[in-house]
């Protein structure tokens, strides 16, 4: 009889009144990528508080990812099968940035990426030498396996598909390059666009934090994903994150809009180059933030629209910039805006700096 793995993407209960329709949230990726991981003398399912709430179901094994906002609830969660004798793993950028704080409540913490280590861990299970620590290495994109879209609820309106990981940026508040690295490492497209096909929404969500990437290759790198879309007929309608840099190369836009972009995420998150020069925002201030109107009309050519954060609480904010934030935010141009306000999150130098300063620790 097959052993079984239960999956979990736990929310955040205290979340309340920032998302007005649930099917609009993302998948689980990692979870559809540790499920395509696992060997096939196991069922696996994947309970999703994203969609449903969480019901205790009976496991062999229980896997749980989670975020800073949902590392609570997912602790709650493990108790459950933990008091049942049930063995519990962790994994995700929260408990890999602060691994000796989910030992606590799990009985393992899988730190980084999961791809080099999960056959491992698996193996370790079956045979009762399941470990307290396991630590993932950065692999090449090549053997990053298409995400078990099946497992994944239907209620969701987007499909979501990486096709790189990791970045050079340094930004302060931002903890991806502890999780995968400075590099981009870009998985091949005939897999990418193999894995946007097996997707059932018609919209999709490219999760890379910068879908073109930087460096000599990358214009060439995205209109060759771009047309083998249109080659291969795939008619989907997609939005990305990207940097500044999206809007360079005019073919790179022609092409995202022929083949189903229909919106992009840009950080630029502060309108002065001495608040981008406190988070470390090296190409905003490169680009210079006199050019954002410029960037944002030559994206809206193409018919693609922008959407654009901005980042409040800053260390230089005073009363009279965040006023000024308000006053560029409301006579900008961009399509849809998004403001959050800093936050510290573990495993950034932001983080570091505010622990060091005994800033806002309880």
């Amino acid at each position: 009889m097959k052993k079984k793995l239960l999956l979990i993407n736990p929310s955040n209960p205290c979340k309340t009144g920032l998302t007005i329709n649930r099917s609009s949230r993302f998948p689980p990726l990692g979870l559809g990528i540790i499920a395509a991981l696992t060997p096939d003398d196991w069922n696996v399912k994947i309970i999703d508080e994203n969609i449903e709430a969480f019901e205790f179901e009976e496991a062999d094994l229980v896997g749980i990812t989670a975020f800073t906002a949902s590392a609570k609830r997912a602790y709650d969660i493990a108790k459950e099968y933990r008091e049942r004798g049930i063995s519990t793993i962790i994994g995700g950028i929260h408990a890999s940035m602060v691994p000796d704080e989910a030992r606590i409540y799990v009985d393992t913490v899988v730190i980084g990426e999961v791809e080099s280590i999960w056959a491992t861990v698996i193996s370790d299970f079956e045979n009762g030498k399941l470990k307290s620590i396991y630590q993932g290495e950065l692999i090449n994109a090549d053997i990053i396996p298409k995400a078990r879209h099946d497992l994944f609820h239907g209620g969701y309106m987007f499909g979501a598909v990486q096709t790189a990981r990791g970045c050079p940026m340094d930004c302060e508040f931002c903890s991806v390059t502890q999780f995968n690295g400075h590099k981009y490492r870009q998985r091949p497209i005939d897999d990418v666009l193999d894995e946007v096909k097996s997707i059932p929404q018609k919209m999709i969500f490219f999760v890379d934090d910068n879908i073109l990437g930087h460096g000599i290759n990358a214009n060439e790198r995205a209109i060759k994903l771009f047309k083998g879309m249109i080659s291969q007929g795939i008619k989907k309608d997609w939005f990305c994150q990207a940097s500044i840099n999206f809007a360079d190369n005019d073919e790179v836009l022609k092409y995202a809009a022929k083949s189903g972009c229909k919106m992009v995420f840009l950080g630029l998150e502060a309108e002065d180059e001495e608040s981008l020069g406190s988070i470390n925002k090296k190409m905003n201030i490169k680009v210079g933030p006199d050019k954002y109107r410029d960037v944002i009309a030559k994206i809206n050519r193409h018919k693609i629209a922008v959407l654009v954060a901005f980042i409040y609480g800053l260390d230089n904010d005073s009363s009279e910039l965040l006023e000024k934030r308000i006053e560029y935010i409301v006579k900008s141009p961009v399509d849809v805006m998004q403001t959050t306000i800093l936050t510290p999150l573990p495993g950034t130098r932001l983080f570091k700096k505010f622990e060091d300063d005994e800033r806002g620790f309880i």
